[in-house]
């Protein structure tokens, strides 16, 4: 008998006993099964399960810059390995990022296998908390498989090992990788069935609505380089949702940033592993900001502000303005820069550098406010706009592994305790090794060639 995902993943206890979880902001359900569709609507209001994604990317990628010598001593070696981009980054230990990731697949499939058939709730209660599970198990393959596989590329896809596609909640199937297509078809699959059963908004954004599933499927577009269909997606995701925040209103009084269910930018609302990020962000990218943005003002500090671990340079400051955490999620400043990198790309430089400018007169003081000109090499303007943006968040790593499938892209060398390392565009530890300890249990599983 094949070993099951709940015990390579520590699931069982967390999820058979979800009667004793403590629920976010809902009632928790008394029944031990699952009958009626407000169960089923229960785990998908389970804030704590469903909205946390990956950290270790971020650690990787060049956000990142490690020259603090008592620092880098003080870096637990998991982070390490990771920083490094080691082959083995777990040891003996266990991987958080691929644990609650397949957790929330579970859930989710628990909801899509069961709750049509639930009983008390209206067929259009039920369609609406399928279409949600879908969502939320779009969001984690493609987490999965951004991270643990190699970058989509349409001449390889079909043969490249992606991840274990799950689609019922069966404790005993094959863990056999399915490949970078598979996973990726079930992704755009699961968004394109999702939108026409959930409302455009919902009253909080960790909810999917229909504009999340669209603006998801945008990244998605994006991430696999079908950039028509990116650009399509983020529009209309745009249509729906365009509020941004304009940050001069913030810097007198920054803790009055807008929090979690009140951010208009927020499109679906997804969290960083982590809750903070108390490592020091690179030169390469403190560099690229005017010093009038508002954005380093805000978003950035001192590393002697994180007293429990002080460091030189600066750090991110963002998820301590309001202490909940790290949004990952689609938003509406990263549809504008999608809309303008597949202008970019598809040979509009006027229209793309419309849309930076008018992301960017919210990021800058109105009296300090420049905008931008059509330059050479708009996209190149575009990307350096996404990068000031979107710092932080994890996207870096998504964006360096679909970047690098272009040419002249660039080599990341660091040095750390001592010793350099090097990671060359489209090396294999752009992928993320499979934790051994999960391969030894379950042989089925391929590692990824290093």
């Amino acid at each position: 008998m094949k070993k099951s995902i709940l015990y390579i993943l520590l699931l069982v206890g967390s999820f058979i006993s979800f009667k004793c979880q403590e629920y976010v902001e809902i009632d928790q359900p008394m029944q031990r099964t699952l009958t009626y569709t407000g169960d089923y609507q229960y785990l998908l209001n389970y804030v704590s399960r469903l909205e946390k994604s990956y950290f270790y990317p971020e650690l990787a990628s060049d956000d990142i810059e490690i020259t603090d010598e008592t620092f880098a001593n003080n870096v637990t070696e998991k982070n390490a390995n990771v920083y490094i981009w080691a082959e083995n980054i777990y040891g003996d230990s266990e991987d958080t990022d691929w644990n609650t990731l397949y957790q929330q697949i579970y859930t989710a499939n628990e909801v899509i296998n069961g709750v049509l058939e639930s009983e008390g709730g209206t067929e259009a209660e039920k369609e609406e908390a399928l279409a949600q599970a879908k969502v939320h198990r779009a969001f984690a393959y493609f987490s999965l498989v951004n991270v643990y596989a190699k970058q989509y590329d349409a001449a390889t896809a079909s043969t490249d090992l992606g991840v274990p596609l799950l689609l019922t909640p069966d404790l005993f199937v094959a863990l056999e990788r399915a490949s970078v297509a598979r996973v990726y078809e079930q992704i755009i699959t699961d968004l394109e069935e999702a939108v026409d059963f959930l409302p455009e908004t919902q009253k909080n954004s960790f909810l999917p609505s229909s504009t999340g599933a669209i603006a998801l499927l945008a990244r998605v577009q994006l991430q696999i380089g079908d950039y028509e269909k990116a650009l399509s997606l983020a529009e209309e995701a745009l249509s729906r949702q365009s509020g941004v925040n304009n940050l001069e209103n913030y810097i007198e009084t920054p803790t009055s940033y807008p929090g979690r269910y009140e951010d208009q930018e927020i499109i679906l609302l997804k969290t960083l592993g982590n809750t903070v990020l108390d490592f020091p962000l690179s030169q390469e990218l403190l560099d690229l900001f005017d010093e009038k943005d508002l954005r380093y003002e805000l978003f950035t500090a001192p590393g002697t502000n994180y007293p429990w671990s002080p460091f030189e340079g600066r750090g991110y400051w963002k998820p301590r303005l309001r202490s909940q955490g790290i949004y990952i999620g689609p938003s509406v400043p990263e549809m504008m820069l999608i809309q303008a990198e597949c202008l970019a790309r598809t040979n509009n430089p006027d229209e793309a550098i419309s849309v930076l400018n008018t992301l960017r007169s919210y990021r800058f003081k109105a009296a300090d406010y420049q905008e931008l000109e059509t330059q050479a090499n708009v996209l190149q303007e575009v990307l350096d706009e996404r990068r000031r943006e979107t710092f932080g968040t994890g996207l870096r790593w998504l964006d360096l592994k679909r970047l690098n499938k272009e040419p002249e892209f660039k080599t990341i060398t660091r040095t750390f305790r001592g010793d350099t390392y090097t990671l060359e565009p489209n090396s294999n530890a752009y992928v993320f090794q499979i934790n051994p300890i999960y391969i030894q249990k379950n042989p089925e599983i391929e590692s990824n060639p290093r």
